[in-house]
């Protein structure tokens, strides 16, 4: 399958203290022409303020479409949404939750890296965007970009390509997967079987187990995770 895509931009940030009372963030990231490292946690330039919720080995760079920025402004009614607005590392245009799939291996400029799990958004989502039901909109649709691990290191600049090198969980989509795992709607046979799916985070695998199980009890700080 040929499966590839320009890297248009590739954004980085520092954490900040950006809501009084809250905590800090680096979901504020601007746009570099830089040629930047990729290290096993991703961008060794970029910054996150919670690794709990993000970056770390599982979710080390954020991919998100930029063709998706179209539909957002004509639905929101937003001039001011582009590529690097909703915190992202890296955007193209061409590759979706739709193409691409749960323990995609790819070829991200000189590293090697592979999809590990869509993106549960937050609440600084909605605080950083200004749109207070952003997170649950990102749910709705679907549009949640997703995340990678880093299986090789290497560096990445923008004009760089993002291509498809191996398909290990076929059928299994970006999208499919995290609507799933957000609505918590699935067929406990389907969930079994992302119990057991080596490819995915962990912690989604673990979510999954509970519903193949039939439970639904889940810790809420869980799902503010994004």
């Amino acid at each position: 399958m040929n499966l590839s895509a320009t890297i248009e931009a590739l954004f980085i940030g520092a954490v900040e203290d950006r809501w009084p009372g809250k905590p800090p963030s680096a979901i504020g990231k601007r746009r570099t022409a830089d040629r930047l490292e990729i290290g096993p946690t991703g961008l060794v330039r970029d910054a996150q303020a919670d690794l709990d919720a993000h970056g770390g080995l599982e979710k080390a760079i954020h991919h998100y479409p930029g063709e998706h920025y179209a539909a957002w402004r004509g639905e929101l009614g937003r001039d001011d949404l582009s590529p690097g607005g909703f915190g992202e590392n890296l955007s193209t245009t061409g590759l979706t939750e739709e193409t691409l799939c749960i323990g995609d291996v790819l070829a991200l400029g000189t590293a090697t890296v592979q999809v590990s799990q869509g993106r549960q958004p937050c609440w600084k989502l909605a605080a950083h965007t200004g749109e207070e039901r952003m997170a649950y909109l990102f749910q709705k649709t679907g549009r949640t970009g997703w995340y990678y691990r880093v299986l090789q290191p290497g560096h990445v600049e923008p004009g760089d390509t993002v291509a498809l090198v191996e398909r290990r969980c076929p059928g299994w989509t970006v999208r499919r997967v995290t609507q799933a795992r957000l609505t918590r709607r699935i067929d406990p046979a389907d969930a079994a079987i992302l119990a057991e799916m080596p490819e995915l985070y962990g912690g989604w695998r673990e979510a999954f187990a509970r519903m193949a199980a039939g439970r639904t009890d889940e810790d809420t700080s869980a799902r503010l995770k994004g």
